[in-house]
């Protein structure tokens, strides 16, 4: 009872602090500059709720304080069925009007025709919500779950309860908000009227599901050039990556480390870059083209372009994925396990295939998922390399942005794409249904894994090698453009490139950053860092309710958070432009729309990556951490997240990669305050310096290491206790009669 007092306590003071202590609305000087602090609280723009509903005439706001005063008197109340009932309803119906009433007035009064017709017009909107109104919200989600805990739903767990409700209120704000917005734009007309004709016409498009390739010997639709894609990209990712774990894991290999280094500098790079690296080494006047046509006398062709090119540069980027998303699964397979087989007469290979391998399939199921969904929404290199074939996410681009400007078509292909991925998803679920692959639990667990079969070892070190030795190439040519005062035609050696983007001078014992690209650099760095680490708590927090807690809706909040991974960054920028360019979240221009960009786009990784190590461990060690009375909050911190270090490391890299590498959403939503390497990158490009660009590029991917390694450190590793036990036989002492006879 005082526990569940205490927390109702908390939850109500950030709800009064949210009334009384902060501004209401956007400060648009930025809440943490502290300008508004001289006119707070009697200030219009700057006022808390309660003096912007006496002074200020808005009434609404009056209605929100009312109902947080229902909480203030469940306060009061000992814990009963009254009080919890009280609770919920107050929670429910504040969230409920607070968000009713932010939709219904914008800056100039009512948005709605009905509402104007039901109350009468406003005399003033009002700007967008602010810190104020957050911390109500926040209070509002709080007081429901509680109510709900003290009513014994999901055994009175309020930790649990409380991280449904608010990850569920989050997805609804920075994913179903912002691509609702822009779905509903492809049934309207220019003028906003309902008008479904532009769908009919776009989703019966023949350019969308055309099958002559099969059928005529001509080019597939878009559709079906973009699925056969991805299932090839993510196969052979997958394959990849799985043979990088064995290596890494499995066997001798005597550059383990290095090779590490290596499977993850293809996520590090910025996409565009790779596919100009593949350019120069086998492009018309590519490197080994030229030299082949000298050799040999082959003719120069454009086989790169096209989905040949698309594909070795997406199995190039995405293997490192599957590699952290497998690493972790192969290392977790309990040795007692194979041993066991071995003890029964098994060999090598049959004990591989028949125990290892099937305890890995959450691992490869979820790293080809991962692959197909990032193929899927790959954008940087169908737009180097694609050439004439077009894919999905370049096709939304140019349906917005291009002369076509129509975003009809932009939503219809983004829905296609959507089906595509949730579908692939259902298969993976049905494949992996009503199966465990539970390998640590809370006994002992002795022995090592067993060596690779020879002729497995031999075939994954010859798939491994010749890859980490085209990766060196790639990089080589990379790191060679840096340095070169043209690249591709005048190979004179120079740091020109890297002076200008990051010189930087010492006066009066201050330094002055002048390079160019000092400003978006730092601004880059620090976005990611402060992603990063919210992507992989929230992403790890939600793979713990997938996988631990039976819930209502469960299934449906897994296929909702799988949606802001499955559509492409051009749809994800340009729905937040149009969802968050108005009241009541008007959050463009600013750092923030980046940060929620970053996280709500990269957390299925982090939950995937989750998913697949939390189903290696026994609920055994959940129930007896519960059994003697820790709360799920301390079992999860204390049991759960040592063990699975892998997945924090893969989540943290993962997301603080993709936040500084990001460009198709963060081209839409960058700023002349707020500008991001990539988008930075690009301008480069668009201007001819590409020498300046890839410099830049191989400082970004200098950085990027230091900082993962620096993760690594700082999260550790998993240590899953390995011991070989010698068995000895029970011999008795000789007795004292038996000692003098001998």
């Amino acid at each position: 009872m005082e526990r569940s007092d205490r927390r109702l306590s908390i939850a109500l003071g950030i709800g009064l602090a949210g009334l009384v202590a902060v501004p209401w609305y956007r400060i648009e000087s930025g809440f943490f500059a502290l300008d508004w602090v001289s006119n707070f609280p009697a200030g219009s723009a700057e006022g808390p709720a309660l003096v912007q509903a006496i002074s200020h005439g808005r009434w609404m706001l009056a209605i929100i304080a009312l109902i947080f005063a229902a909480g203030l008197v469940a306060r009061a109340f000992r814990v009963s069925s009254f009080r919890s009932h009280l609770l919920v309803a107050a929670g429910a119906a504040g969230i409920v009007f607070l968000v009713l009433q932010g939709l219904a007035i914008g800056f100039t009064g009512w948005t709605w025709t009905i509402s104007e017709s039901l109350f009468g017009a406003l005399e003033q909107g009002q700007p967008s919500m602010g810190a104020g109104a957050g911390l109500v919200a926040l209070s509002f989600i709080l007081m429901s779950s509680f109510g709900l805990a003290e009513r014994g739903v999901l055994r009175g767990d309020a930790f649990v309860i409380g991280s449904i409700a608010l990850l569920i209120f989050l997805v609804s704000i920075f994913v179903f908000y912002p691509v609702g917005s822009m779905f509903i734009g492809a049934f309207q007309s220019f003028d906003g009227s309902f008008d479904p004709s532009g769908f009919v016409r776009n989703i019966q498009d023949p350019s969308i599901w055309s099958l002559d390739c099969v059928i005529g010997g001509g080019r597939c639709g878009i559709a079906w050039r973009t699925l056969l894609l991805a299932i090839l990209a993510a196969f052979g990712s997958t394959m990849l990556g799985l043979c990088f774990a064995l290596v890494a894991t499995r066997t001798r290999f005597p550059f383990k480390k290095g090779l590490r280094l290596l499977t993850i500098l293809p996520i590090i790079t910025p996409p565009f870059v790779i596919g100009l690296a593949l350019i120069l080494l086998f492009g018309r006047a590519g490197v080994v083209t030229q030299q082949l046509s000298n050799l040999f006398g082959i003719e120069p062709g454009r086989w790169l372009y096209g989905l040949t090119g698309i594909l070795i540069a997406q199995v190039l980027s995405f293997t490192p994925i599957s590699f952290l998303v497998l690493i972790g699964v192969v290392e977790g397979v309990s040795p007692s396990m194979e041993e066991a087989s071995q003890t029964l007469r098994a060999d090598r290979w049959r004990t591989f295939w028949k125990i290892s391998l099937p305890l890995m399939k959450p691992g490869l199921a979820n790293a080809f998922l991962i692959g197909f969904i990032e193929s899927m929404a790959d954008f940087g290199n169908p737009l180097v390399l694609g050439g004439s074939h077009g894919v999905l996410s370049t096709e939304i681009f140019f349906a917005v942005v291009g002369s076509q400007n129509d975003p009809s078509r932009a939503a219809v292909l983004a829905i296609i794409l959507l089906f595509f991925t949730l579908s692939a998803f259902l298969a993976q679920r049905v494949w992996l249904a009503g199966k465990s692959f539970a390998t640590v639990t809370g006994k002992g667990d002795s022995g090592a894994h067993i060596a690779l079969p020879r002729p497995l070892s031999i075939g994954v070190h010859a798939v491994v090698i010749p890859w980490v030795l085209f990766t060196l190439v790639i990089y080589g040519m990379i790191f060679f453009g840096g340095f070169v005062r043209t690249w591709g035609l005048d190979n004179t050696l120079t740091f020109e490139h890297y002076r200008r983007a990051f010189s930087f001078t010492f006066e009066n014992g201050a330094f002055a950053w002048t390079g160019v690209a000092w400003n978006s650099f730092w601004t880059t760095i620090e976005i990611a860092l402060i992603s990063a680490p919210l992507t992989a708590a929230v992403g790890l927090l939600t793979a713990y309710l997938i996988v631990r807690q039976r819930f209502v809706g469960r299934n449906v909040f897994e296929f909702a958070l799988m949606m802001s991974f499955a559509i492409p960054g051009t749809v994800i920028g340009i729905s937040y432009i149009m969802a968050f360019n108005l009241p009541p979240l008007e959050m463009t221009g600013t750092a923030l729309i980046l940060v929620a960009c970053f996280v709500f786009r990269n957390m299925p990784v982090g939950v995937r990556g989750g998913v697949a190590a939390m189903s290696q461990l026994d609920k055994s060690l959940d129930e007896a951490s519960l059994t003697l009375r820790a709360t799920s909050f301390r079992t999860m911190r204390k049991v759960i997240l040592p063990l699975l270090r892998p997945a924090i490391v893969a989540a943290l890299v993962y997301s603080f990669v993709r936040a500084v590498t990001s460009i198709s959403a963060v081209i839409f939503l960058v700023s002349a305050e707020y500008n991001m390497a990539t988008s930075y990158i690009v301008g480069l490009v668009e201007n001819g310096e590409y020498g300046v660009a890839v410099a830049y590029s191989s400082m970004l991917i200098i950085v990027m290491i230091v900082i993962i390694t620096f993760f690594q450190l700082l999260v550790g590793e998993r240590r899953l206790r390995r011991e070989n036990r010698v068995a000895t036989a029970f011999v008795p002492s000789a007795t004292p009669q038996e000692k003098a006879a001998s």
